[in-house]
């Protein structure tokens, strides 16, 4: 009888996409860290009220590294073991869509923070891709507007000052409950509730590996903390999992 492969909840945050060339938020070269005020680009609340902070928001998508951006070592690794039979689940905080781009199985993905490459308006709720909106950019709008109602556009994003999706979150933690394994890639796992799903997966008895450079709040209860480069350090733990369950 063949071995019932254990399931992995791999929970992944902006350090799994630098190897892809995205830049971090709060790492000794991240975006915040170089340039505190950049962090208004993100906030809810300054976005919705500045529109210069939201002329400098679509300068900023435009230019965003995601555009062009490839997946690394870590993703393709994550498919790998999905595509070994494991079943696998990535919840992430990112926002560049590398997973899907990688290979994984998109409903397989849960994109905690949303997708960067769609819009939608905050009056009305009516949904466009980010292609369509840089391009009236590009155009000469520095702030274009919902063309059905005139309300203000957003990145299909959550921003800090915004509620995570409910249901998304309600999803996030029955993966974690449910997994054997939970793995914390490139996250620092300072950010509620996203963090939180560490400690819910301890509490079910998942076998928990934090992969970060930095040192989290949850590496004194984790199993195993690795602080290898993480386009190491994944493709290495999916080889020994292969290993360990054929």
């Amino acid at each position: 009888m063949t071995e019932r492969k254990p399931m992995i909840a791999v929970l992944t945050g902006a350090g799994i996409s630098t190897d892809s060339g995205i830049p971090d938020f709060r790492g000794p070269s991240g975006v915040w860290t170089r340039d505190p005020a950049a962090e208004k680009l993100f906030t809810y609340e300054h976005y919705m009220a500045d529109p210069e902070v939201r002329r400098a928001s679509w300068l900023a998508r435009a230019d965003n590294a995601a555009w062009t951006a490839q997946p690394n070592a870590a993703h393709l690794a994550l498919v790998e073991l999905e595509r070994a039979g494991f079943p696998v689940r990535i919840i992430t905080q990112n926002i560049d869509g590398l997973h899907q781009k990688a290979g994984s199985t998109p409903r397989k993905v849960l994109e905690l923070h949303g997708t960067m490459f769609t819009v939608r308006c905050m009056s009305c709720g009516e949904r466009g891709t980010m292609r369509d909106a840089l391009d009236r950019v590009a155009a000469g709008e520095p702030d274009p507007a919902c063309l059905s109602c005139g309300g203000i556009l957003k990145a299909g994003t959550v921003m800090f000052g915004e509620n995570l999706d409910s249901e998304t979150l309600s999803q996030a933690g029955s993966i974690a409950k449910a997994c054997q394994i939970f793995w914390a890639v490139g996250t620092s796992l300072t950010v509620q509730p996203a963090a939180s799903l560490c400690a819910i997966a301890m509490t079910e008895g998942a076998r928990v590996t934090i992969v970060n450079a930095q040192p989290t709040p949850y590496d004194v209860v984790a199993d195993e903390v690795i602080r290898t480069p993480i386009g190491e350090a994944v493709p290495h733990l999916v080889k020994a999992l292969l290993a360990a369950h054929p």
